[in-house]
């Protein structure tokens, strides 16, 4: 009943607000985000070496050119044999047979196993006519002239046989595949030097601010170390996009020149700093605005409330202007610029809300927004505690985060044991 009044209460708050004229130009999370997905177009596919294209995401199927394994070969350092003639071998009457050859990996020649004899063969290395099975060396004396066998092996011991992982002509990969370490090896293995790959983004990270100092130098009262550019940056390449930071100070021509600068090697441009709704050292607002498709908005979300998105130059270079409290920061770049990394990678974006668990403590949140909060999710009970310390600038909170708790715009309390939205987090 409580939560309920409280459900009320927040709506009514919102209303309030939104006559009052201070919720009336904040615009929702769900239509920002449509408005941003509308403009965004994959990358054009690009046909890359293996070592390029490693990180790039398939855009057509990839079929093996040969079976896996290519031919029959043998699982173990052992000797190659006729089945049937050591069915006898025990440690007490050990079978022994003449060593006819050695056959190593790489061997190409055409060995044929008499009966009677056997072969010493390596890890790998192709199997000879007339052998059908494999006896591990450990289950023989391993001499190179007469062997003994203390145990028999049934036919097909230790054998890889010819298209046992992937028959010929069967798909290796589908498209969309992100291709990482597993993946390349597989098209190596399939006979493939190349692949067609929209290729990683190229993403430029700049942060903005008077105040930021490069980690490791020292720091003189007044100002922070920079970690909105790490943040971010390391966001980016968590989305599979290859990204480059830089630092610039509070002024329009230094940040309008950056940008251009970047323009022609970059895929997507992200901004923090330099956006609030107002004042004079709104740098990055004042540089953007009238140009290209920039707009500046107000988001209904706490954190991340004031967003600038649009396209740049002829290439229509997607750049986002961020907030400059790095949890605002990490909020806006995973609620939008991650979805828009995801889409110029062909890849559908992850829903918003990624599941339901139940709340271990009670939350609160601002009437007409819809809240993010720093929490840890246990899989074992299905419960998310609300961490201390939610403000944005917060950084420790949202270091020990696995998750953001959602809480809706018409809700202004949830209490402990409600259900609530949950976002997982990287």
């Amino acid at each position: 009943m409580d939560a309920a009044r409280d459900r009320a209460s927040g709506a009514a708050a919102a209303g309030d607000a939104a006559r009052d004229g201070q919720a009336s130009d904040m615009e929702p999370v769900d239509s920002y985000l449509a408005d941003i997905m509308a403009t965004i177009e994959p990358l054009a596919p690009v046909r890359l070496g293996l070592e390029s294209a490693e990180g790039g995401v398939l855009t057509e199927n990839a079929a093996t050119t040969t079976p896996l394994p290519p031919f029959d070969n043998s699982a173990m350092d052992g000797y190659a044999v006729r089945a049937a003639d050591i069915a006898s071998a025990s440690p007490d009457a050990a079978v022994t047979l003449p060593v006819a050859d050695e056959i190593p990996a790489g061997d190409t020649r055409a060995i044929t196993v008499a009966p009677g004899t056997c072969v010493r063969i390596m890890t790998g290395a192709l199997m000879p006519s007339g052998a059908d099975t494999v006896v591990p060396v450990e289950w023989t004396n391993g001499a190179a002239g007469e062997a003994k066998f203390y145990r028999p092996a049934p036919p097909g011991n230790a054998i890889r046989h010819r298209g046992d992982d992937v028959p010929a002509g069967e798909i290796l990969l589908t498209a969309g595949t992100r291709l990482g370490p597993a993946q390349v090896a597989l098209l190596a293995a399939g006979g493939h030097g190349t692949a067609p790959v929209r290729p990683r983004p190229r993403v430029v990270v700049i942060a903005t601010g008077n105040e930021l100092a490069e980690p490791g130098e020292p720091i003189a009262p007044g100002r922070i170390y920079d970690s909105n550019s790490y943040l971010l940056a390391t966001a980016a390449r968590q989305a599979g996009a290859v990204a480059e930071r830089f630092r610039i100070d509070d002024d329009t021509g230094s940040v309008l020149a950056a940008i251009n600068e970047r323009l022609g090697r970059a895929d997507l441009i992200v901004t923090s700093g330099g956006v609030s709704m107002g004042g004079e050292h709104d740098v990055v607002k004042a540089a953007l605005t009238g140009l290209g498709t920039v707009r500046f908005r107000k988001v209904a979300m706490q954190p991340g409330m004031p967003q600038g998105f649009g396209l740049l130059g002829h290439a229509k270079t997607p750049i986002f202007t961020l907030p400059g409290n790095p949890v605002s920061a990490f909020v806006s770049f995973h609620l939008f610029v991650r979805p828009a990394l995801l889409a110029l990678q062909g890849l559908a974006p992850a829903p918003p809300d990624s599941g339901r668990a139940v709340l271990a403590r009670p939350v609160r949140s601002p009437a007409g927004k819809r809240s993010f909060l720093r929490g840890v999710l246990n899989l074992a009970d299905g419960t998310v505690m609300p961490l201390t310390g939610q403000s944005s600038h917060q950084l420790r909170s949202l270091a020990q985060a696995n998750t953001l708790i959602v809480v809706p715009e018409d809700v202004a309390r949830m209490e402990e044991g409600e259900s609530a939205d949950i976002i997982s987090l990287p």
